[in-house]
Protein backbone atom coordinates (compact mmCIF):
# COMPACT_ATOMS: atom_id res chain seq x y z
CA UNK A 1 0.00 0.00 0.00
CA UNK A 2 1.64 3.42 -0.73
CA UNK A 3 2.20 5.46 2.14
CA UNK A 4 0.07 7.93 1.10
CA UNK A 5 -2.64 5.77 1.33
CA UNK A 6 -1.46 4.35 4.48
CA UNK A 7 -1.47 8.09 5.86
CA UNK A 8 -5.30 8.58 5.04
CA UNK A 9 -6.09 5.27 7.78
CA UNK A 10 -3.29 5.76 10.67
CA UNK A 11 -4.17 8.04 13.53
CA UNK A 12 -2.63 8.05 17.70
CA UNK A 13 -4.56 9.11 20.32
CA UNK A 14 -2.79 9.07 23.50
CA UNK A 15 -3.21 5.62 26.17
CA UNK A 16 -6.18 5.98 28.59
CA UNK A 17 -8.01 4.08 31.42
CA UNK A 18 -10.32 1.65 29.28
CA UNK A 19 -7.36 0.45 27.33
CA UNK A 20 -5.29 -2.26 29.64
CA UNK A 21 -7.19 -5.39 27.91
CA UNK A 22 -6.52 -4.36 24.76
CA UNK A 23 -2.92 -3.45 25.90
CA UNK A 24 -2.64 -6.69 27.14
CA UNK A 25 -4.05 -8.49 23.68
CA UNK A 26 -1.53 -6.72 21.89
CA UNK A 27 1.10 -7.75 24.42
CA UNK A 28 -0.14 -11.51 24.12
CA UNK A 29 -0.07 -11.47 19.94
CA UNK A 30 3.53 -10.62 20.17
CA UNK A 31 4.47 -13.78 22.44
CA UNK A 32 2.20 -15.90 20.86
CA UNK A 33 4.58 -18.12 18.66
CA UNK A 34 6.71 -18.85 21.77
CA UNK A 35 3.45 -19.78 23.87
CA UNK A 36 2.87 -22.50 20.35
CA UNK A 37 5.99 -23.71 22.04
CA UNK A 38 5.95 -24.04 25.26
CA UNK A 39 2.58 -27.26 25.48
CA UNK A 40 1.09 -25.20 27.93
CA UNK A 41 -2.95 -25.21 28.11
CA UNK A 42 -4.32 -21.83 27.69
CA UNK A 43 -4.83 -20.62 31.34
CA UNK A 44 -1.47 -21.49 31.99
CA UNK A 45 -0.58 -19.56 28.87
CA UNK A 46 -2.57 -16.62 30.06
CA UNK A 47 -0.95 -16.81 33.78
CA UNK A 48 2.19 -16.63 32.38
CA UNK A 49 1.38 -13.66 29.83
CA UNK A 50 -0.02 -11.28 32.16
CA UNK A 51 2.45 -11.71 34.35
CA UNK A 52 4.72 -10.92 31.57
CA UNK A 53 2.84 -7.85 30.31
CA UNK A 54 2.99 -6.61 34.10
CA UNK A 55 6.45 -7.26 34.22
CA UNK A 56 7.15 -4.80 31.60
CA UNK A 57 4.92 -2.14 32.90
CA UNK A 58 7.04 -1.66 35.59
CA UNK A 59 10.48 -2.04 33.73
CA UNK A 60 8.56 0.64 31.08
CA UNK A 61 7.78 2.73 34.20
CA UNK A 62 11.27 2.67 35.98
CA UNK A 63 13.53 3.01 33.23
CA UNK A 64 11.53 5.46 30.51
CA UNK A 65 10.84 8.57 32.34
CA UNK A 66 9.36 11.02 29.20
CA UNK A 67 6.68 8.68 28.03
CA UNK A 68 4.27 9.00 25.13
CA UNK A 69 2.25 5.72 25.15
CA UNK A 70 -0.04 5.73 22.41
CA UNK A 71 -2.52 3.81 20.83
CA UNK A 72 -2.46 2.95 16.71
CA UNK A 73 -5.62 3.16 15.16
CA UNK A 74 -6.35 1.92 11.48
CA UNK A 75 -9.56 3.34 10.31
CA UNK A 76 -10.41 4.37 13.51
CA UNK A 77 -10.06 0.90 15.06
CA UNK A 78 -7.24 -0.05 17.60
CA UNK A 79 -4.73 -1.84 16.17
CA UNK A 80 -1.44 -1.76 18.22
CA UNK A 81 0.81 0.32 20.47
CA UNK A 82 3.55 2.80 20.05
CA UNK A 83 5.71 3.74 23.03
CA UNK A 84 7.81 6.27 22.54
CA UNK A 85 10.72 8.25 25.35
CA UNK A 86 11.65 11.71 24.19
CA UNK A 87 14.90 12.54 25.90
CA UNK A 88 17.42 15.88 25.00
CA UNK A 89 19.60 13.21 22.43
CA UNK A 90 17.21 11.03 20.64
CA UNK A 91 13.94 10.04 20.45
CA UNK A 92 13.58 6.76 21.97
CA UNK A 93 10.91 3.75 20.59
CA UNK A 94 10.73 1.73 23.38
CA UNK A 95 7.98 -0.37 21.87
CA UNK A 96 5.69 -0.51 18.77
CA UNK A 97 3.46 -3.59 18.52
CA UNK A 98 0.58 -4.23 15.99
CA UNK A 99 -2.36 -7.10 16.10
CA UNK A 100 -1.74 -9.32 13.59
CA UNK A 101 -4.77 -8.59 10.95
CA UNK A 102 -2.71 -5.04 11.04
CA UNK A 103 0.80 -6.28 10.65
CA UNK A 104 2.05 -5.75 6.80
CA UNK A 105 0.21 -3.08 5.81
CA UNK A 106 2.67 -0.35 5.92
CA UNK A 107 1.56 1.17 9.10
CA UNK A 108 5.34 0.80 10.84
CA UNK A 109 7.25 2.04 8.42
CA UNK A 110 5.10 5.13 7.81
CA UNK A 111 5.22 5.63 11.70
CA UNK A 112 8.85 4.86 11.45
CA UNK A 113 9.16 7.54 8.90
CA UNK A 114 7.25 9.76 10.43
CA UNK A 115 9.39 9.47 13.61
CA UNK A 116 12.48 10.05 11.39
CA UNK A 117 11.28 13.20 9.92
CA UNK A 118 10.60 14.09 13.63
CA UNK A 119 14.18 13.54 14.69
CA UNK A 120 15.68 15.28 11.47
CA UNK A 121 13.22 18.33 12.46
CA UNK A 122 14.97 18.66 15.80
CA UNK A 123 18.47 17.55 14.93
CA UNK A 124 17.75 13.96 17.29
CA UNK A 125 18.46 10.22 16.67
CA UNK A 126 15.71 7.68 16.68
CA UNK A 127 16.59 4.49 18.17
CA UNK A 128 14.98 1.28 19.08
CA UNK A 129 16.57 -1.97 21.24
CA UNK A 130 15.97 -4.91 18.52
CA UNK A 131 15.80 -8.80 19.83
CA UNK A 132 18.84 -9.68 16.96
CA UNK A 133 16.34 -12.38 15.58
CA UNK A 134 13.05 -10.14 15.51
CA UNK A 135 11.88 -10.24 11.92
CA UNK A 136 11.25 -5.94 11.72
CA UNK A 137 15.01 -5.82 12.30
CA UNK A 138 15.13 -6.15 8.27
CA UNK A 139 12.50 -3.09 7.96
CA UNK A 140 14.81 -1.31 10.48
CA UNK A 141 17.74 -1.55 8.55
CA UNK A 142 15.70 -0.98 5.32
CA UNK A 143 14.92 2.19 6.96
CA UNK A 144 18.54 3.49 7.36
CA UNK A 145 18.67 2.52 11.50
CA UNK A 146 22.47 0.81 12.15
CA UNK A 147 23.01 -1.72 14.79
CA UNK A 148 25.55 0.59 17.42
CA UNK A 149 25.77 -1.55 20.04
CA UNK A 150 24.59 -5.41 21.57
CA UNK A 151 23.01 -4.30 24.74
CA UNK A 152 22.84 -8.11 25.95
CA UNK A 153 22.79 -11.84 24.21
CA UNK A 154 19.28 -10.46 23.08
CA UNK A 155 18.70 -6.98 22.62
CA UNK A 156 20.76 -4.78 20.18
CA UNK A 157 20.55 -0.53 19.92
CA UNK A 158 20.25 0.72 16.47
CA UNK A 159 20.44 3.71 15.87
CA UNK A 160 19.30 6.11 12.87
CA UNK A 161 21.10 9.50 12.78
CA UNK A 162 19.75 12.80 10.77
CA UNK A 163 23.00 13.09 9.67
CA UNK A 164 22.84 10.26 7.40
CA UNK A 165 19.80 11.96 5.45
CA UNK A 166 22.22 14.93 4.87
CA UNK A 167 25.14 13.19 4.17
CA UNK A 168 23.12 11.11 1.23
CA UNK A 169 21.30 14.03 -0.02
Amino acid sequence: MKQSTVAEYIALRPISEGDEEFLYEVYASTRAWEMALTGWDQAEQEKFLRMQFSFQAQAYAQNYHHPDYQIILWQNSAAGRLYLDRRAQEIRIVDIALLPEYRDRGIGTYLFEKLQEEGLHQGLAVTIHVERFNRAKNLYERLGFRQIRQTDEVYQLMEWQPESVEASA
